[in-house]
């Protein structure tokens, strides 16, 4: 594979499934180059993503458990040493727990794996970033970030109640987007603009998954949530469309959006940034 010439790359988490899946889909037939990291395979059935794997379009990275810090520093250094750039970060993996489960460092799942982990892949990541010319991130959000009364560092760390999607889901959604909002000023000095994307309300559901929904919600998806490519479709628009230039930005149905408790934004950062250096870069795994 030719690299000296420029090739458009995106690297996705949470690739495999859903909306990440579809993006894949969507980025491989304009011609993009994409990197996947999953925790799960690629549908074998699927030509156009066997023909991609076959032939370096697409480059797959295994991960057991992206919450798991370990599991996540042996797949990032497997990355830095095999990629050159990246173009767009789609911060995509996620999804909804059905009970109250804590990741191995201690902290609720959600709250790890949605608002943490995408930080930390920044920061690894963020020289292959620079290195590229479009030098975007987009962190996927959520629209239930506004079922969210009280909002707390403690509380996102130990919840002390536990509600399905509007409870530690929504909280964690919040603080991805109130990081978002708090890191675009200093990553606008390296040129690096980043957003948070709602991609809206899809029928994401696979069999054989809890999906950590609340009751109601499971048939109401069935019937009336768009397929996964609607969200394909809002992260694609999020990374490249009117709103490209802009960086700090919610953004809901296409247009930046007001966050709440905003006022813990910096704290929010400062919290998640001492994760990573006190954990994640000093531990011993």
């Amino acid at each position: 594979m030719n690299m000296n010439q420029h090739k458009n790359i995106a690297l996705i988490t949470g690739a495999s499934a859903g909306i990440g899946l579809e993006l894949t889909r969507k980025l491989l037939s304009e011609d993009w180059q994409v990197v996947a990291l999953n925790r799960s395979d690629f549908p074998a059935d699927d030509m156009r993503i066997q023909k991609a794997v076959k032939s370096g379009w697409l480059r797959i990275y295994k991960i057991a458990d992206l919450a798991d810090y370990a599991s996540l520093r042996r797949s990032l250094e497997e990355i830095k040493s095999k990629e050159q750039w990246i173009d767009i970060l789609f911060n995509n993996a996620g999804g909804s727990f059905p009970e109250l489960s804590y990741s191995k460092q201690g902290r609720e799942q959600h709250y790890e794996l949605l608002t943490v982990v995408p930080y930390i892949i920044l920061m690894e990541l963020k020289e292959l970033i620079k290195n590229s010319e479009l030098k975007t991130v987009i962190n996927t959000s959520s629209s239930a970030l506004k079922f969210t009364k009280e909002f707390t560092i403690e509380s996102l760390e130990r919840p002390e109640t536990f509600r399905k999607l509007i409870g530690p889901y929504a909280t964690s959604k919040l603080a991805l987007s109130l990081w978002t909002q708090a890191i675009g000023p200093q990553l606008a000095k390296e040129n690096i603009k980043i957003r948070s994307v709602d991609p809206g309300s899809n029928n994401t559901l696979r069999k054989g998954k809890n999906p950590g929904l609340p009751l109601l919600v499971k048939p109401l998806m069935k019937l009336f949530f768009s397929p996964p490519t609607h969200g394909a479709n809002k992260l694609y628009e999020g990374a490249l469309g009117d709103h490209r230039n802009e960086t700090g930005v919610f953004l809901l149905k296409g247009q930046v959006a007001e966050l709440k408790f905003t006022d813990q934004a910096r704290h929010v950062l400062e919290r998640i940034h001492t994760i990573y250096e006190h954990e994640f870069l000093q531990r011993n795994f």
